[in-house]
């Protein structure tokens, strides 16, 4: 054993001493004036000139510079050695959250959260992740697919813990928790008022709180109604969901939503320190476009983009807590909401013009 720990110390010396050196000459290399403003036209010889033996060689029959040769020494990471940070990404329209190694820029783990993963059993067996995945269903119909977006970390006082992640379906308007003990999803939890979100699932500074904003107005309820009556029966929302952190889990029973003007909510976020009980929420097309270019109207992007300014939509938390603790809600779907009017009234919603 202590022969195997000196043989690696020693390995492990003697590639760092490698990585040192050619960065050394490398740097060495850059530095040198060789007549022109850059690198050479068709290749790099002699810019990486200094560059010994294999190395010397890789780079010259690739035609690397000595800029190439940095950046790849930027991300190199040994095997066996860890990365400093870890990136969670959204997988977008494969409906998963990928785990990449920084600066080594690897794949550590594909996390599956709404479509099954066979390669890893998630969503299959009736006693495992089939259950989870079978939370995420809509009026008896499986959902098997997803559009994740905007991956956000549990906090405490404010900072990051590392201890859940959370992270929202765009498509189908659900949340996801997922535990980072063993990174597996662990409750799917489907929006009963919307659609779709986009608002992401960004966490209150003590995670006591889980935020989704929707982004495309809809009618509440998933209701339908013609695109002609998008002012009248269109709204967008916020969702608060309950937290219990000991559990694990959002409680359902315990969250509710606030009503919005249908302009489209893009992103959501809580504030932390002096801004600590307020959410912020950005916007745009407060023009209400709808499109129908074949119409005659403004294509689309056009239309929604008319105004100089949308609306910051600022939240008091507290206070909507309070509210709908005290049953000023309505019933949608079974799920209590804040109506827009009330929301005013009770002074939980405030706008600030933003570009």
């Amino acid at each position: 054993m202590e022969l195997q720990k000196s043989w690696l110390s020693r390995h492990r010396f003697t590639m760092l001493a490698m990585v040192v050196t050619l960065i050394v000459v490398a740097l060495m290399a850059s530095c040198q004036d060789d007549g022109t403003d850059g690198p050479t036209a068709g290749g790099s010889a002699a810019n990486t000139a200094s560059l010994s033996g294999d190395a010397g060689a890789v780079a010259e029959a690739r035609g690397l510079t000595p800029d190439d040769v940095m950046a790849a020494l930027k991300t190199y990471t040994p095997s066996g050695v860890h990365d400093e940070y870890i990136m969670f990404a959204s997988g977008g329209h494969g409906g998963q959250v990928y785990v990449i190694g920084l600066p080594s820029m690897r794949i550590i783990k594909q996390i599956a959260v709404f479509t099954p993963e066979p390669w890893q059993g998630f969503g299959y067996g009736e006693q495992g992740t089939m259950a989870v995945l079978a939370e995420g269903n809509a009026e008896g119909s499986d959902i098997r697919w997803g559009d994740t977006h905007h991956p956000a970390l549990s906090e405490t006082n404010g900072d990051y813990d590392g201890q859940f992640l959370f992270i929202n379906d765009k498509a189908n308007g659900r949340v996801a928790v997922i535990d980072l003990k063993d990174f597996e999803t662990k409750q799917l939890v489907k929006n009963p008022i919307a659609l779709g979100d986009h608002g992401g699932t960004f966490a209150t500074p003590n995670t006591d709180w889980i935020v989704e904003g929707g982004q495309y107005g809809s009618p509440l309820g998933w209701e339908y109604s013609s695109i002609e009556n998008y002012e009248a029966d269109y709204r967008g929302m916020i969702t608060f969901w309950k937290f219990d952190r000991e559990a694990g889990r959002i409680l359902e029973d315990e969250s509710f939503a606030i009503e919005l003007p249908p302009y489209w909510q893009d992103l959501c976020d809580a504030g932390k320190l002096a801004s600590d009980g307020w959410v912020f929420c950005n916007s745009f097309n407060t023009e209400m476009a709808t499109g129908g270019v074949e119409e005659g109207n403004a294509p689309f992007e056009a239309g929604a983009s008319q105004n100089d300014m949308d609306y910051m939509h600022i939240i008091n938390k507290n206070k909507a807590v309070e509210v709908a603790a005290a049953g000023k809600t309505i019933d949608v779907q079974g799920f209590p909401v804040i109506p827009l009017d009330t929301a005013v009234a009770e002074g939980l919603l405030y706008f600030a013009p933003e570009p």
